[in-house]
């Protein structure tokens, strides 16, 4: 998103990607573009103007798949009601597009969900895009504009200022330098970034065959009141205690449909390293019966599961960016809220510099 913005801006762009192709948190998200959840603030600040560069962004790149179609958080008891209807009352709900219905009015808003429960907080401002294919399309979009070369399986191994070698030796020089580092917190800015107030997450995730019908909203359960800051205001003690498997995990449920028209559905969180090289199937069996209850139905058959990594800051800032050194910059920890918010973190880099040339480097 660093490279599509810095040609927004008319600057030449040399991009480095360490992999064959993106191969971490960028492509094993939900594709949520979520501003339901946001803390009010400058956290639903930049939600909120992210999400309206993601419009622009998806007329322009059809690719990305994006669809402004909103979400749905289930409720199915009276706790989790009154929670619902706090968030639906509060004085920034008609800016996130909040609404409280009924559970006719949930059907009749989502169809594909024959379940019981209470009712539903709807956000008309929640969006999505295909993860998947998002760098592909926007790669696709840039090399189409010209002042763009993409450069795949090139690891960035030494720095200068404003400039950057990759493993073969080659030097790439700019204005500015651009280190989007994603969970990785050795390598290149290793030194720099292992001092920083920067934790890492795991989570696990899973997708499914086309479900046979169409889920025309995301779709989360009671259980993201506990996790999305949003609602920290209410009373969330009165929850109670989750399910033993979702607290020992961290859990909530999230559901989003693919282009395909199979399910994305997850997730948990997991702070302590190392993290285990493989999935445990428990959460996905917990994941899977309360996706049945709200959908009524049983799911279609798991094609694909996955863990990811992604990194956080862990003192109250939304994201890290910092000046490794002279034109040279690290932008990375968005947390989970990095597919939310990247065009907007993106457009504040290129905000907060001052260029002297017209070449760009990300890496």
């Amino acid at each position: 998103m660093h490279a599509y913005t810095a040609r927004q801006h008319g600057h030449e762009v040399v991009h480095l990607e360490r992999e064959a192709g993106p191969r971490g948190a960028s492509v094993r998200n939900f594709g949520l573009v979520w501003v339901s959840g946001r803390a009010a603030g400058a956290e639903l600040e930049l939600a909120q103007r992210a999400r309206d560069l993601w419009g622009e962004i998806g007329a322009k790149v059809a690719g990305v798949g994006f669809r402004p179609r909103g979400s749905l958080t289930i409720v199915r008891t009276e706790a989790e009601l009154k929670v619902a209807e706090h968030a639906a009352a509060g004085p920034d709900a008609a800016a996130r597009g909040f609404e409280l219905l009924d559970a006719d009015a949930v059907r009749k808003a989502n169809p594909a969900l024959h379940g019981e429960f209470l009712g539903g907080l709807l956000c008309t401002r929640d969006g999505s895009v295909e993860p998947r294919l998002v760098p592909g399309a926007v790669r696709e979009h840039l090399l189409a504009g010209g002042s763009y070369t993409y450069l795949p399986g090139r690891q960035a191994v030494e720095l200068a200022d404003g400039a950057v070698r990759d493993h073969t030796g080659e030097w790439h020089r700019g204005d500015l330098v651009v280190l989007a580092t994603g969970a990785a917190l050795t390598g290149i800015a290793g030194d720099h970034l292992s001092a920083a107030p920067i934790r890492r997450c795991r989570l696990q995730m899973m997708q499914t065959a086309p479900l046979g019908e169409e889920l025309t909203t995301s779709v989360a359960d009671g259980d993201s009141f506990r996790y999305y800051p949003a609602y920290r205001d209410a009373d969330l003690a009165a929850l109670g205690e989750q399910r033993p498997i979702a607290a020992e995990h961290r859990m909530q449920l999230l559901m989003v449909q693919r282009a395909d028209g199979g399910l994305t559905i997850g997730d948990t969180h997991a702070y302590d390293e190392p993290f285990p090289f493989d999935v445990d199937e428990a959460p996905y069996d917990h994941l899977r019966e309360v996706a049945q209850e709200l959908l009524g139905r049983p799911l279609p058959p798991v094609v694909r599961r996955w863990a990811g990594v992604y990194s956080e800051t862990t003192d109250g800032e939304l994201y890290h960016r910092s000046t490794v050194r002279p034109g040279v910059i690290a932008v990375t920890a968005p947390g989970g809220r990095g597919m939310t918010w990247s065009p907007g973190i993106a457009e504040q880099t290129f905000q907060n510099t001052t260029f002297e040339q017209s070449t760009a480097v990300t890496a």
